[in-house]
């Protein structure tokens, strides 16, 4: 079956759409500095022109790979499943690729996950609180302007991990992110990974939107606001 690199030859006029093929997505993501970080599962990738999510649904699959790898228990493997998850992030401009891009992510995410555990293991509450993590991450809009189609700014959430198994969600809109994170490397003009969260060298108060109280990973879902 051939892959889908247009949807029209319009749209490819109009908007240099052209979907990346997934022989190049595997060549770009196994540049060892890229696997350097993929290993890492507190570094954040951010795509900017995410398409229908070419990249960031190869990139969970082998997050979730690492998260794996590095789980000594169920417990901490399902944790780890949504810590990976959460270091994703896309901005795509067209609606209906929106759509399937957080439709991709929500399939890659169940597919792996009711394969990797065992059915008195899964929890119903891990793939509400996953399909949370995917709405906020994956935002339709302009990474130029930073922007939505209604003109609001772009709000990413930073899903901070804290002690005893919780994690910290904050939201921030992605002018802030960009004026005191630091990209640390690109595979081209359209991917980057990025430090989304680094420490703010001024304080970013005024551009916080929203904070909700810290709670387990699996309890993102009810998402409890301060």
């Amino acid at each position: 079956m051939t892959e889908k690199t247009i949807k029209s030859a319009n749209r490819v006029k109009d908007l240099g759409e052209v979907f990346t093929p997934k022989k190049i997505v595997n060549l770009m993501l196994n540049q060892p500095e890229i696997t350097a970080k993929i290993n890492d599962l507190h570094a954040t990738f951010l795509e900017p022109s995410a398409g229908e999510g070419a990249f960031l649904v190869e990139l969970l699959k082998r997050k979730l790979n690492v998260a794996k790898a590095q789980s000594k228990n169920v417990k901490e493997m399902q944790n780890n499943f949504l810590l990976a998850l959460s270091t994703l992030y896309g901005i795509e401009l067209m609606e209906d690729n929106v759509e399937m891009l957080v439709m991709n992510m929500s399939n890659a995410f169940q597919q792996i996950y009711y394969h990797t555990f065992d059915l008195q293991d899964q929890d119903i509450r891990v793939i509400k609180s996953a399909n949370v993590i995917i709405s906020a991450n994956m935002a339709q809009g302009n990474a130029l302007t930073h922007k939505t189609d209604t003109g609001d700014p772009i709000v990413f959430s930073e899903w901070k991990p804290v002690s005893r198994g919780k994690v910290q969600r904050t939201e921030y809109t992605f002018d802030s992110i960009i004026e005191n994170g630091e990209s640390i490397g690109a595979v081209q003009p359209e991917y980057e990974q990025m430090d989304l969260f680094a420490d703010p060298e001024e304080d970013t108060s005024e551009s916080q939107a929203k904070e909700y109280l810290p709670c387990k990973w699996e309890d993102i879902y009810k998402r409890k606001i301060k």
